[in-house]
């Protein structure tokens, strides 16, 4: 399964190469603007993107960034509760085998 997280490009750091900044959730990286390049490179400037390994994959609005972010954030949230009930039921099936 391939997962895009949404960044907003800030800056363009090598035109010749179609390298800008992205800023993704407050960390800013260096991608390829390659795949989504269809005008002027500073167009891009202030454009959310989805980042996926390194490259801009797709272009996209505000909006359907900010919800992408929220839906990420709550499944680390699922992930996190998932986790701490896996380590739950290993501590419990511990203390069984202890007792035995």
């Amino acid at each position: 399964m391939c997962l895009g997280i949404p960044g907003q490009i800030v800056e363009i750091t090598d035109e010749s190469r179609m390298m800008a900044l992205a800023d993704v959730s407050g960390v800013k990286r260096e991608v390829s603007v390659a795949p989504v390049l269809t005008g002027s490179i500073e167009e891009l400037i202030g454009k959310w993107a989805l980042i996926h390994v390194g490259f801009a994959m797709a272009i996209i609005d505000e909006e359907e960034a900010a919800a992408t972010l929220e839906a990420l954030h709550d499944l680390g949230e699922a992930q996190e509760a998932l986790e701490a009930m896996a380590e739950g039921d290993k501590a419990l099936a511990q203390g069984t085998e202890e007792r035995a």
